[in-house]
């Protein structure tokens, strides 16, 4: 993983979701992060911050206010495609980049495995390295690391604040899960 370079070139805001309040960075060229919640406020800036040294709060632009929009009705239930939300990957590792295009066409309410992945890259052998793109995700939400699974439709791990009990959660949300089990956002 690259370490965060400073900059003054871009920005974040943080918006309110279904599961808690969210954050997201950007460039002019798009998206260069997503968060799911944390703590709470401070502790998100603070992580936004580090991942994006240099960032400034800012309002979003209309781009960015759509792709917020659109994680929004993500996480209340509707079936939205954010596949039209920009991204910016620069620095993002090639390998990295193509574990993310495979995750990317995972619709809601659908799920793929950490191998499943690994086998479309061409090596059955590289789930554990899929697992490790995936954890360097940092576009949660917008590329949906949410919906890939362990062997066996086990949950694996999830870095996200709350850990499996968020992917859980969004997983419930958008249908892949049935909603009686428990959870911790109840």
């Amino acid at each position: 993983m690259t370490s965060p370079q400073i900059t003054t070139s871009h920005h974040f805001a943080l918006f309110e979701t279904a599961i808690g309040t969210c954050a997201i960075a950007w460039s002019e060229k798009g998206l260069v992060g997503v968060q799911l919640p944390s703590a709470n406020a401070k502790a998100l800036r603070a992580r936004m911050l580090r991942r994006h040294p240099g960032a400034v709060e800012a309002v979003p632009t209309p781009a960015v206010r759509n792709a917020i929009a659109a994680m929004q009705a993500l996480l209340v239930g509707e079936s939205v495609d954010l596949d039209n939300i920009e991204l910016d990957m620069d620095g993002v590792p090639d390998f990295n980049r193509r574990v993310y295009a495979v995750a990317r066409a995972v619709p809601p309410g659908s799920t793929i495995t950490y191998g499943a992945i690994a086998k479309q890259l061409g090596d059955p052998l590289l789930a554990r390295d899929v697992g490790q793109a995936l954890g360097q995700n940092p576009f949660t939400i917008v590329i949906p690391c949410h919906r890939v699974m362990a062997a066996g439709g086990k949950f694996g791990g999830f870095s996200a604040y709350g850990g499996v009990e968020t992917k859980r959660r969004m997983l419930q949300i958008e249908g892949a899960l049935p909603d009686d089990q428990p959870s911790l956002f109840g």
